[in-house]
């Protein structure tokens, strides 16, 4: 089956609000086996909303609506979709108790606006909001679905794990989808290209490769479709399989596991400590690898060595080092990763020193020049990476390459 999101609101299209709820929306469908077609974003307009819709209806079997479900004048979802399907608005007994007892439970009084989120269109099936006083809302017609849920994104996830998920699923039958994302680092969307293009030529029909780059990362997303969770599943394994034969280096993970994730994985497992002395990324490394939750089991912290007075009397990087060589060189970067690593009395450390942009770079050094270090107790490997001129991507690029730089140290020294 075929599906359309509808997210209406003049918050999103303003860009007020991210849309974040569409792409949520897309992962869940998907897991039922439910292909989307089309993302809109609409208008808190009467015509913009119908037009949309007769739009929607004409390729997609399933039509999922977000916004405008709220008490107050500017939300006419409701009335919108009361004319749409030529019905009326009553109120609805089992919605009014609960939104009674949330108001009795909080100690607010019920105004005659809450009291009209209980009327609904005397058409619809009624989908229960546990963590609002908007209901959604399920038409049907001519064999099409059509469901409206509320914007706020805590009560319209709840509303399609808990009813309509399990709902679709009835309508669905067999239809399966499968993803899985293959996470690289360390080369180019086209050079990768290159090694793989005869593993991608021969994959099988019912499988569909795309390329999705970032800075410094490249995933590889697998799509398999067809009738069978499981058939499809290990059809996709094998794929992997081959795929892991060709490029073992460049692989380091999939799906959604972060770079700071699956390091701290493997320091908590191996008992390590980890510090991080940082000039260009200005501290970006460790607010990544903090993000982790338990981080502090195996982080120490930090020091950011903007300015070469901060790495000579900090890191107690050397005065000569910087003078001869200056704050951007190899010779800097290791100092700070084995200065940083003893003076706070880690196993491992990270270090960088860059020209991060769009100012500050010469024909010697231009921007992008960026140089990382790794320590350990008995080694200290520094790499030099040129990057772009945009400042934000290259703090983003040294922090994945960083991070990969270490997560080959951990597994190299295990």
């Amino acid at each position: 089956m075929k599906a359309t999101i509808i997210n209406i609101g003049d918050e999103l299209l303003i860009g007020q609000v991210i849309n974040s709820n569409a792409s949520w929306i897309a992962q869940q469908l998907n897991t039922i086996g439910i292909d989307v077609l089309r993302i809109n974003i609409v208008s808190d307009k009467a015509d913009d909303i119908f037009n949309v819709l007769d739009e929607a209806k004409i390729k997609a079997d399933i039509i999922l609506m977000t916004g405008g479900l709220g008490p107050t004048n500017d939300d006419i979802t409701k009335e919108t979709l009361c004319k749409y399907f030529n019905t009326c608005l009553v109120l609805n007994e089992s919605v009014i108790h609960e939104i009674s007892e949330i108001f009795k439970k909080r100690g607010l009084t019920l105004t005659e606006k809450n009291r009209k989120q209980a009327e609904v269109p005397e058409s619809c099936t009624v989908i229960p909001n546990k963590q609002g006083t908007a209901p959604g809302m399920w038409f049907e017609q001519n064999e099409k679905i059509f469901i409206s849920m509320p914007g706020v994104p805590y009560e319209m996830k709840a509303m399609i794990s808990d009813f309509i998920i399990p709902m679709l699923k009835e309508k669905t039958g067999k239809d399966a989808i499968v993803h899985k994302t293959i996470l690289t680092q360390g080369i180019g969307e086209s050079f990768l290209s290159d090694i793989i293009e005869d593993w991608e030529n021969n994959l099988p029909k019912d499988v569909n490769l795309a390329y999705l780059p970032s800075p410094g990362l490249v995933r590889l997303r697998l799509t398999a479709k067809g009738i069978d969770y499981d058939v499809l599943s290990n059809i996709i394994e094998n794929e992997i399989t081959k795929l892991k034969k060709l490029i073992p280096e460049y692989i380091y993970g999939f799906d959604s596991e972060a770079l700071e994730l699956i390091i701290g994985k493997l320091l908590t497992e191996r008992g390590k400590t980890l510090v991080t002395a940082e000039s260009c990324t200005g501290g970006y490394i460790a607010h990544c690898i903090t993000k982790v939750p338990g981080s502090s089991v195996y982080f120490k912290g930090s020091i950011i060595a903007y300015s070469n007075e901060v790495k000579e009397n900090l890191l107690n990087v050397k005065h000569e080092t910087l003078v001869e060589h200056g704050a951007v060189s190899e010779e800097t970067v290791k100092e700070m990763a084995k200065n940083i690593r003893l003076k706070l009395n880690a196993n491992f450390s990270i270090a960088v020193s860059g020209i991060a942009g769009p100012d500050g770079g010469t024909p010697e050094k231009p921007v992008g020049l960026v140089y990382i270090a790794v320590a350990s107790k008995d080694s200290v490997l520094v790499e030099k990476f040129q990057f772009w001129n945009n400042r934000l991507a290259n703090i983003e690029r040294a922090t994945v390459n960083a991070l990969n730089m270490l997560r080959k140290e951990i597994i190299k020294k295990a």
